[in-house]
């Protein structure tokens, strides 16, 4: 599967355990508080769906999703800072929802910061909407940031 964006042809594939350290390279320039290498091989390893989209054989986004009992949880979705704003978020995002309807889900959920108002809009352009809030949930640099919970039905 490919996603044509802004002219340039991104091509979906698996993570692989080699590409965590280009991940963490850029989970560390995206955010204030990262995923570690660690996080990411657990992942891996206990079968989640873990996939990367990379451009001209250079990672630009990745995400990975839970799939049970109907279900699924965007636990990581992060494009490259210096990719974002160009329609890559969002096609990763419908790879993993497309990743999770083959496996049958009926309704995928996510956590989200308050703060990060571009990945709300994003969500909410793809149709998730509300549906609760988790106190104290991330970490932030004045002690903790509530989490918006985000659904929806994928049938």
């Amino acid at each position: 599967m490919s996603a044509v964006l802004k002219d340039q042809v991104a091509d979906f594939r698996p993570m692989v355990d080699a590409d965590i350290a280009e991940i963490t390279a850029i989970e560390e320039s995206a955010y204030t508080h990262p995923w570690t290498a660690i996080l990411f091989q657990d992942c891996l390893h206990v079968g989640y769906c873990c996939r990367v989209m990379h451009l001209d054989g250079a990672i630009i986004a990745y995400g990975v999703i839970s799939v049970g009992a109907g279900e699924c949880h965007v636990l990581n979705l992060c494009v490259k800072p210096e990719m974002q704003n160009n329609g890559y978020g969002g096609a990763m995002l419908e790879h993993l929802l497309d990743i999770a309807r083959s496996h049958y889900v009926e309704t995928a959920f996510l956590e989200v910061r308050p703060s990060n108002r571009y990945a709300i809009r994003m969500y909410e352009k793809a149709g998730f909407n509300e549906v609760g809030m988790r106190s104290n949930y991330y970490p932030a640099s004045n002690g903790s940031e509530n989490a918006i919970i985000l659904a929806r039905s994928l049938i």
